[in-house]
């Protein structure tokens, strides 16, 4: 018998002496005076053992049956354990291995008791995560689409398959809702970020703000040449793309502060991974095709919520006035040379003959490259609304010839027998030359300069 039951039990044998009434045993039973009339009952009728449980010492009536708990524990040894030495966290939980059995094998197991069985088989244990400070939680936007958190998340994301190293998950979350948009690369580099937010708007249309961290790629500070030009202000590659767009970009002071997608890199980095292993997938374009058809869809389903106000602050793209080639490229400023050759890098620019009367020499143009390479010349005219762009043709301009001076190992008579004829010696100046006359104009103030200095100690 319980506690419960034996101090029941007690409190019964004084109603049946009489030293109390049943109505005023209820209080000191904890239940109703209709249940406490029941269990007089059986007490009278079978005593103390009357007021236990008719269940106890059976199995339950919900209870699963042998077989099928050993049918589940194979399925999860054998598919979803991963090995012990490599640490908790490469072992699937129990809320992941619920969602597999039943989406894979159509058994379906309450978490709960999955949990119990798979620590009872020691397939799975508590991760004991290390405390941090509390930070409070800001409350989330609105609106969908009024700001959009972008960070990049490197991690051994497929475990060595295929000899890829640590990649970088492009994440994007919706702040208001925790919708979200992956893409998978090498780096966290210009070209992802823009890749990333060209496939967002190709999905919703484009955000209001992204809220991103303090580097290179999306928003940096002054340098102290800018500032002493008063440009407080200073655009990236990519910050520059937004600006285009209309996008305000937002740079958070700590990982805290956009701790919605922090979070969202630790649900990746242990739910991806285990998926992307049941897969096979071992390259960035299976799992960016992944993404696409399957993974994402079923994340958005399971973590996105519903928006406080139903606005979709998202705004449409208009494609003929912000092309991609124009948008979402690298954009660099230069100079037209006198010979209207525009240097860009290690190529020589030559525009063409029709438009060097329009673009005089020393006149300021655009170069703008997109990834896969293209390069385009644009002549800027006017500013604000009379702010026009004009596409200008060009063609590799010829390089310059180069003079290289013989190694000196090679010996003179290497050279002539190479070559056929004499190298080319420097040139002396004739006895008549000016140099020369100069030369020895300096020789002697030298000499007058000396001898003087002897006279005069």
């Amino acid at each position: 018998m319980s506690r419960r039951e034996l101090d029941r039990a007690t409190v019964m044998a004084r109603v049946k002496s009489g030293s109390i009434s049943l109505t005023e045993a209820t209080p000191l039973l904890g239940i109703s005076y209709r249940q406490a009339k029941r269990l007089y009952s059986r007490y009278k009728t079978r005593g103390a053992s009357g007021l236990m449980h008719s269940g106890a010492g059976r199995a339950s009536n919900r209870s699963h049956p042998l077989a099928e708990r050993e049918m589940v524990i194979s399925l999860v040894r054998d598919r979803y354990s991963g090995a012990k030495s490599k640490g908790v966290l490469q072992r699937f939980g129990p809320t992941l291995t619920a969602e597999h059995l039943w989406s894979d094998h159509g058994v379906l197991v309450p978490v709960n008791t999955l949990a119990r069985w798979m620590k009872d088989d020691g397939l799975w244990s508590r991760a004991r995560r290390r405390k941090s400070s509390q930070h409070q939680r800001r409350v989330r936007r609105d609106h969908f689409g009024e700001m959009v958190q972008l960070d990049g998340s490197f991690h051994d994301w497929f475990e060595g398959r295929g000899g890829v190293d640590k990649g970088c998950l492009m994440t994007m979350v919706d702040d208001a809702t925790s919708r979200t948009l992956l893409s998978m690369g090498k780096e966290e580099t210009t070209w992802a970020a823009a890749n990333v937010l060209k496939a967002w708007m190709s999905e919703y249309g484009v955000p209001r703000a992204l809220y991103t961290d303090w580097k290179n790629v999306y928003k940096r500070v002054p340098t102290s040449s800018e500032l002493k030009r008063g440009e407080t202000e200073v655009f990236t590659q990519f910050g520059r793309m937004c600006e285009k767009l209309g996008i305000e970009v937002i740079a958070a002071s700590s990982p805290q502060a956009k701790g919605r997608v922090e979070r969202a890199h630790g649900t990746h980095q242990d739910r991806l991974v285990k998926k992307l292993r049941l897969k096979g997938i071992a390259s960035y374009e299976a799992a960016n095709e992944y993404f696409v058809n399957e993974y994402t869809r079923a994340h958005n389903a399971r973590f996105a919520v519903s928006p406080a106000s139903s606005v979709d602050y998202h705004a449409r793209r208009d494609r003929r006035a912000l092309a991609d080639d124009d948008v979402l490229c690298l954009e660099s400023t230069r100079t037209v040379g006198n010979d209207h050759v525009v240097q860009y890098g290690v190529r020589n620019l030559q525009l063409d003959r029709v438009v060097r009367g329009r673009v005089p020499a020393k006149s300021t143009v655009l170069v703008r490259e997109t990834e896969d390479g293209r390069l385009r010349v644009i002549h800027v005219t006017g500013e604000g609304r009379d702010r026009s762009e004009r596409e200008l043709k060009w063609s590799d301009a010829v390089p310059r010839a180069v003079r290289t001076r013989a190694s000196p190992e090679i010996s003179t008579s290497s050279t002539e027998s190479a070559a056929g004829r004499k190298p080319n010696k420097p040139p002396h100046p004739a006895s008549d030359h000016p140099w020369r006359k100069q030369h020895q104009i300096w020789i002697e103030l030298a000499r007058l300069r000396r001898a003087a200095a002897d006279a005069h100690p």
